[in-house]
């Protein structure tokens, strides 16, 4: 009786071990994405000029909380964060021209700061024509650790938004490797944009992994399938369709971004009639949830 009874607990124990194992695994099913996304507010340069309250109200619509924004469209900032607030919009993040960084970094900060957003980022490095150098790729890389220190120091997280020609052939490997290696993390991150990321031909899940802990964020944008980019940093803006609906396997990287602790996602959409795709990617996104 006494060793029926031992079984018999003894069973249950590992039972209920068992049970628990298994929890993790329910709470966090393989291939889904979970987080947040938001906008990157160019995606709709054509609406904003007509009616900036009315396409704030559209992002809402959509169910879009986060934005990514810069500029507030011929609007006071006090005007513009008003309406900010009235449609329950939060920016997370700004962006601003490399020449602002060099010339007004106090004011990136001020500006930064009035809108409440933690990380500002810049998209493009200049240089001569579509000819981008080690020269270019080594000042960029000193200008955006002393920016990124600077910012740091308030508060604020400095991002770099990779656009194509940053993978042109270096060494052992190219001139956007180089500018991760001698960029200084705690100053500088970086903010993928998956389609200039495939453009040249790179692939953005090898990249996300080769370099865990750089990219805090990501524009999501999809390539029409059966179209080759290059090096330029430039493409027509028609290429851009529907995430789900063109060449980058969103369904891996997504899942994979998210458990790697990429913090926020904007979908940015180039194409002429963005209005109109955004809600279809947002409705391919949701559906990785499941």
């Amino acid at each position: 009786m006494v060793a029926n009874k031992y079984s018999y607990y003894k069973l249950l124990i590992c039972s209920f071990i068992i049970s628990l194992a298994a929890l993790p695994a329910v709470a966090q099913k393989k291939g889904t994405f979970t987080q947040e996304v938001g906008l990157q507010l160019y995606s709709l340069r054509h609406e904003f000029p007509k009616d900036v309250e009315g396409t704030l109200a559209k992002i809402k619509e959509m169910g879009i909380r986060q934005i990514e924004g810069g500029g507030t469209y011929k609007l006071s900032q006090e005007e513009y964060k008003a309406l900010l607030e009235k449609y329950g919009l939060e920016m997370a993040s700004m962006g601003f021209g490399y020449e602002r960084y060099n010339e007004d970094i106090e004011g990136v900060i001020k500006d930064a700061k009035a809108m409440g957003a933690k990380y500002v980022m810049c998209a493009w490095i200049p240089h001569k024509g579509d000819d981008f150098t080690i020269e270019d790729t080594k000042k960029a890389a000193q200008d955006f650790n002393k920016w990124g220190e600077k910012l740091k120091a308030n508060g604020i997280q400095f991002c770099y938004h990779t656009h194509g020609y940053e993978f042109r052939p270096y060494e052992n490997g190219t001139l956007f490797d180089y500018l991760v290696k001698n960029t200084n993390p705690e100053y500088v991150s970086y903010e993928m944009d998956v389609y200039w990321v495939a453009h040249p031909g790179q692939d953005p899940l090898k990249l996300l992994r080769k370099y865990p802990n750089r990219f805090s964020m990501m524009h999501l944008k999809d390539m029409k399938k059966g179209v080759k980019g290059d090096l330029t940093g430039h493409s027509p803006d028609e290429w851009n369709v529907p995430i789900g609906t063109g060449q980058i396997d969103y369904k891996t990287l997504l899942p994979e971004a998210q458990r790697l602790g990429v913090k926020y996602y904007f979908i940015e959409d180039e194409h002429p009639n963005a209005i109109e795709q955004i809600p279809v990617s947002l409705k391919y996104i949701k559906s990785l949830a499941k």
